[in-house]
């Protein structure tokens, strides 16, 4: 322990001061004393307990480290709940109308509203209450628990004894009527024996002991101290009597080694034990499964991780170090899901109920053959061909080939009798014969009926002109004379439309020719024509 003064010392002095501090920390020699007659820890590190060089300290000292700035105006009193200071015999110019009371107005007044004020009664006045004012620092404006008397919280604990000791006295007495009820039974219907009514009497025994001394078995009586100013508590033992400790569980010299310290054995003291009656098997249990495990792995994981570069550092971002965890067991879960999914999709599942496909029973075999390197076949049966999932090689209706052996005019059949219905009975080679002569009377028939038919008279049509009339052969529109013929239409329609353009003097040739007339039809509107709006 450094001391106050930071003189020159020499090198033996030195390495005394260095033993005394050494055996102070050891407990060999006493503590150093401040100027209070206080011992001062020697395990206190000398940057705490040496003084500055300014403060002059002459002996050791641990003023310097304590708050030597204290308000003069702050204190650490309360104020005094319900106080008066005085009470008036009259009422006062500027009291309160309700009670008389100086220190607060008739909107403030914490008394019941009287019918008559004490303004105008002049009776009844009330005392003045004591006001007071404190200067609190930041913290103690702050302080939810700041004026709380400690002392107040015993009428808590008296309400809750009070309650349990009601329940407990509850609940023994209905125990004790249901076992008198059943002591005083002379019979049991159900033909009880001689154990249950002395099981019954044992209970009765057991009921009519004090229950507090029954559940106060592992009771400490231990002096706890509280803001009250101390109090005889009671601490319960956690261990009941009938656990067995885990070094009493093998007691060979051999066995799991347990840490009286931290009262720990990691391996199973019973390993050779059933495992289902074991109750203990050892503290590596607890960290080989739950949430043990699971740290574990997300420290196995973080260490990976930043060795393969990824930027994750489980002490300083540990929740981001699980959130990637979780991430990562997704992402694992999904490509396992996909790859046992492509592997079940290609070769399916032995596992599962479903039956096998018939090509992939068919379609191996567990026959020998040797193939050279060109692929030829040296020793052992030659390769088959894998089956279909169809059924082969199945007659039906009295058939001796397959449907579809057979084949005519886009149909399939059957070779045996050449028909072409799938359900049909084979006839064999009469029923050949007999539909070839069929063939061979109908198309004999047919061309009969074409011979015979009569062909139809064709009826000339006649053409119509476009106005209606019968078109004579001699008649030949003239292709240039029918363009101009429709350009005069035009204009005159033009003309109708707007009678501004129309000159007075006007000469009309009344001659009419038919490719003026064809192209009057042209440039008529019908009336009844449904695309008339969609013309010109």
């Amino acid at each position: 322990m450094a001391t106050a003064s930071a003189s020159f010392k020499s090198r033996e002095d030195h390495r005394k001061q260095l033993e005394l501090e050494e055996a102070r920390k050891a407990g060999l020699a006493p503590a150093e004393v401040d100027e209070d007659g206080k011992e001062i820890n020697p395990h206190i590190p000398q940057y705490m307990s040496s003084a500055p060089w300014y403060l002059n300290a002459e002996r050791p000292s641990l003023k310097h480290q304590r708050k030597w700035k204290s308000d003069p105006n702050y204190s650490k009193s309360w104020y005094d709940r319900g106080a008066k200071i005085y009470q008036a015999d009259r009422y006062r110019k500027g009291a309160c109308e309700n009670c008389g009371a100086m220190t607060h107005d008739k909107k403030a007044c914490m008394e019941r509203p009287r019918k008559l004020g004490a303004k105008w009664t002049n009776m009844h006045i009330a005392p003045d209450e004591k006001i007071e004012s404190f200067e609190l620092d930041y913290d103690g404006k702050r302080d939810r628990w700041n004026g709380y008397d400690a002392s107040t919280y015993s009428r808590v604990i008296e309400q809750y004894e009070a309650r349990d000791e009601a329940r407990r006295k509850y609940l023994k007495e209905e125990q004790l009527k249901k076992l008198e009820e059943k002591n005083n039974k002379k019979a049991d219907e159900d033909g009880g024996s001689d154990d249950d009514d002395v099981d019954d009497y044992l209970k009765v025994d057991e009921a009519k002991v004090d229950e507090s001394k029954q559940m106060d078995f592992a009771k400490v009586e231990k002096r706890v101290r509280t803001t009250g100013g101390g109090s005889t508590g009671t601490v319960r033992n956690l261990r009941i009597r009938e656990d067995t400790a885990k070094y009493l569980l093998n007691l060979d010299v051999n066995s799991a080694y347990y840490d009286p310290k931290t009262r720990s054995m990691r391996e199973d003291p019973l390993p050779d034990s059933d495992p289902n009656e074991k109750f203990y098997e050892g503290d590596n249990q607890n960290r080989l499964g739950g949430q043990a495990l699971e740290f574990k792995q997300l420290n196995i994981h973080a260490w990976e991780a930043f060795e393969k570069g990824q930027d994750i550092h489980m002490q300083a971002a540990p929740s981001q170090a699980e959130l990637l965890f979780k991430n990562y067991k997704v992402l694992k879960d999904k490509l396992k899901n996909s790859t046992k999914d492509t592997i079940m999709e290609k070769y399916g599942n032995a596992a599962s109920e479903e039956a096998l496909p018939r090509e992939l029973l068919l379609g191996q075999s567990e026959r020998e053959v040797e193939y050279d390197r060109a692929g030829r076949i040296i020793r052992g049966q030659e390769t088959s061909l894998p089956r279909s999932k169809y059924e082969e090689d199945v007659y039906i209706n009295n058939h001796t080939t397959v449907w579809g052996s057979w084949w005519r005019d886009h149909h399939w059949g059957y070779k045996c009798c050449k028909q072409t219905i799938r359900n049909s009975y084979c006839t064999g080679s009469a029923g050949i014969e007999a539909a070839e002569a069929a063939t061979e009377l109908l198309k004999a028939n047919m061309a009969r009926k074409e011979a015979a038919e009569d062909k139809p008279v064709q009826h000339e049509e006649k053409q119509l002109v476009t106005w209606g009339t019968e078109v004579p052969d001699d008649l030949v529109l003239d292709k240039k004379l029918l363009a101009e013929a429709l350009k005069k239409e035009e204009e005159r329609k033009k003309e109708e439309r707007d009678e501004r353009k129309r000159k007075y003097n006007v000469k009309w040739d009344d001659e009419v020719t038919v490719e003026d007339m064809e192209a009057y039809r042209m440039k008529k509107i019908h009336h009844d024509d449904p695309m008339k709006d969609f013309l010109h």
